[in-house]
């Protein structure tokens, strides 16, 4: 299909979705999954924490939290695109609700283990990985599920954006109290509670039917798998303006992202302290609030086009850090930061879910997943070897004009910047 007739079969869709998805944004079914989805970003954002603790208080150190916490991105980057083929095979709400309520098993393990202080390693990885497997088969619906809840896409993803983004600045602060006040088995508890939230929600929820001929064939046996694993990579490789976008992020996460997180972490810690590092990140987070608020305004034409002239804000934050300013232009800058970032995430991910047919979506979001994040974990490695080499502010600076760089990239390719939304048409 090339890209004119995906803008009009998702256009068709738009303005017959109206109906099927009953108010714009907020109905009853949206806010079911608003709160799915923010219930299960503050449950998230609270694990590390945990773990950390945890780990540390059973005589663990910091190599075996990063252990813990690579089985379960291990598996989720190692088996999405496996999760996309599934996920359009099936119903995304049902995989959606057993993959909560297969989180919410192991976390109830987990917090089993640590209460009982009978904490092994190898036992903690394994429950990462199950985990890490159930996300796999989680994330994939998340692309197909917004379209068919509300019609004003866009909306809907600023939303969630928002509420993913205040979840995000209020776990590590929810974990550290309940650290305190319970155990680090509390927090599992909680955790474990988030996800059997999110589940309750979803099954809650009701679908709309997808468009006549929108689900995928459904052959059975390992040969009709492997044709729709091709098919999806077809369709992701027909759009330039996709694939162009994942070759340019593959850049920004290996060094700018990856190298920018734990740099910064170590950076402002050693100079000023672990509480201006939560200022910082607190910052971050209030920015990504603002952009998502932003994002709910403002309706480009261009969507891509206007995400990319927004991660030029990116630049202040690795280069207040790595210039060695004061917390206040650290601050600042990871604000400004984190509202491009955020600007950006919902252009990309309205334009993903409107741009690609319905029948392919969860695996197309699925590749568009698995490219985003296949090479943080390379930017992270290396982010070490060269500070040690360099020096970390030389890195973040860097990492700073690597970023105007990528935004620059972005718009240099005319399938990105040129791309129309896909409900130009009805405006």
């Amino acid at each position: 299909m090339t890209g004119t007739d995906a803008r009009h079969d998702i256009t068709t869709r738009g303005a017959s979705g109206a109906g099927a998805g009953g108010r714009a944004v907020w109905s009853r079914d949206f806010a079911l999954f608003f709160v799915a989805r923010a219930v299960a970003r503050l449950g998230d954002t609270m694990l590390p924490v945990a773990l950390a603790a945890g780990l540390l208080e059973h005589g663990y150190g910091a190599g075996a939290v990063g252990l813990a916490m690579a089985s379960t991105a291990a598996a989720f980057a190692g088996l999405v695109v496996f999760g996309g083929v599934i996920a359009d095979r099936f119903s995304t709400r049902r995989l959606m609700i057993g993959a909560d309520l297969v989180r919410l098993v192991t976390q109830s393990l987990a917090a089993g283990l640590f209460f009982a202080g009978h904490v092994v390693l190898w036992q903690i990885c394994a429950i990462g990985f199950v985990n890490g497997v159930a996300g796999a088969v989680f994330q994939p619906g998340v692309a197909s599920t917004v379209p068919r809840l509300a019609a004003d896409i866009q909306g809907a993803n600023g939303a969630i954006r928002i509420a993913e983004s205040a979840a995000q600045l209020a776990g590590p602060a929810v974990a550290g109290v309940l650290v305190g006040l319970a155990s680090p088995g509390g927090v599992f508890a909680a955790h474990a509670g988030t996800y059997a939230t999110s589940a309750l929600c979803l099954l809650l929820l009701r679908l709309p039917p997808l468009p006549e001929g929108a689900r995928a064939a459904t052959g059975r046996g390992m040969r009709a798998f492997k044709a729709d694993l091709v098919q999806g990579w077809r369709e992701f490789r027909a759009r330039t303006w996709l694939w162009g976008v994942i070759a340019v992020w593959c850049l920004y996460m290996i060094a700018v992202w990856g190298p920018t997180v734990p740099l910064v972490a170590t950076e402002v810690v050693q100079r000023h302290g672990p509480g201006a590092y939560g200022l910082v990140n607190s910052a971050l987070g209030a920015g990504t609030v603002v952009g998502g608020l932003l994002a709910l305004r403002l309706r480009p034409r261009r969507m891509l086009r206007a995400g990319a002239l927004s991660l030029f804000a990116f630049f202040g934050f690795p280069a207040a850090v790595g210039a060695g300013l004061g917390v206040p232009a650290m601050s600042a800058g990871a604000a400004v930061a984190g509202a491009g970032m955020s600007f950006w995430g919902v252009m990309w991910a309205t334009s993903v879910q409107t741009q690609v047919p319905p029948d392919v979506l969860n695996r197309i979001h699925a590749y568009d997943v698995a490219g985003s994040l296949a090479m943080m974990p390379v930017g992270q490695a290396l982010a070490g070897p060269a500070a040690g080499a360099l020096g970390a502010g030389h890195v973040l600076l860097i990492s700073a004009v690597t970023s105007v760089g990528v935004a620059v990239a972005l718009l240099a390719v005319p399938a990105i910047r040129d791309l129309v939304r896909a409900d130009a048409g009805a405006r």
